[in-house]
């Protein structure tokens, strides 16, 4: 799964690195970057091909939206019923939650790396958190979909999405069974134009274009949000199993 990502860079900074896309109604989220331990719940800039309702807005846009996704036709968001943050490749077409969202909804997330936890001993208790970036230090994006509906209450449209997953590769599979989708640059386009099924582009990224390190457990808690989360830690020994 992908339930964790960093973003080193000031909007200004992320905007400049996928210039191909427009600026959109990002502005909101000026004060918010860089965010070094970024989790579902919280909003981003995410990259969508129009804004819905705005027809004179077309092409690559940034919009920001809330992760965790809930289907235009959801009546509303259930309290205590975490909205899925993650879309499973496999079965994405036919998944009747995801599956017009991916149809004709998919946007880009653009991100430094992302957050994954290796189960050392398979029981749950004794997790070590890594960082996974690619390996030149460029910025990259997941593929994800999105979705918007009016809030019964406030009237406004709310922007939601979640992230897509697949196998892992080489290097992912060395701690998780999943992974999220990364795209490469060139792949962007397709990705958010109106192709109904772009199912090829949902593979493991090459894993000799990645890089992963140990952090420490302080990115366990969101409230820890320091550029040193993303610090490695000598790389010790795993404990013993006692």
């Amino acid at each position: 799964m992908c339930g964790r990502i960093y973003i080193k860079a000031s909007l200004r900074e992320l905007l400049a690195n996928f210039s191909f896309a427009g600026p959109g109604d990002t502005e909101p989220l000026s004060n918010s970057f860089p965010n070094y331990n970024g989790a579902p719940t919280q909003s981003y800039p995410v990259i969508i091909r129009d804004i819905v309702g705005e027809p004179d807005i077309t092409g690559p846009i940034f919009a920001s939206a809330k992760w965790g996704f809930v289907p235009e036709w959801a009546k509303d968001e259930q309290p205590g019923k975490p909205a899925p943050i993650n879309a499973k490749a496999e079965g994405i077409q036919t998944n009747g939650m995801f599956r017009q969202a991916y149809k004709s909804k998919r946007c880009l997330v653009p991100i430094n790396g992302f957050f994954e936890w290796k189960d050392i001993y398979g029981t749950g208790k004794n997790k070590q958190p890594y960082a996974i970036a690619m390996k030149d230090g460029s910025p990259f994006a997941l593929a994800g979909i999105w979705s918007l509906r009016r809030d019964r209450d406030t009237g406004l449209d709310k922007r939601t999405f979640a992230v897509v997953t697949c196998a892992p590769n080489e290097i992912m599979g060395k701690i998780h069974d999943r992974m999220p989708v990364i795209l490469h640059p060139e792949d962007y386009e397709r990705w958010l134009s109106p192709e109904p099924d772009p199912a090829d582009l949902m593979k493991p990224f090459p894993s000799d274009l990645m890089t992963m390190w140990k952090i420490g457990k302080d990115v366990g808690n969101v409230k820890n949000n320091r550029p040193d989360i993303i610090d490695p830690i000598p790389n010790d020994p795993e404990p013993p199993l006692l």
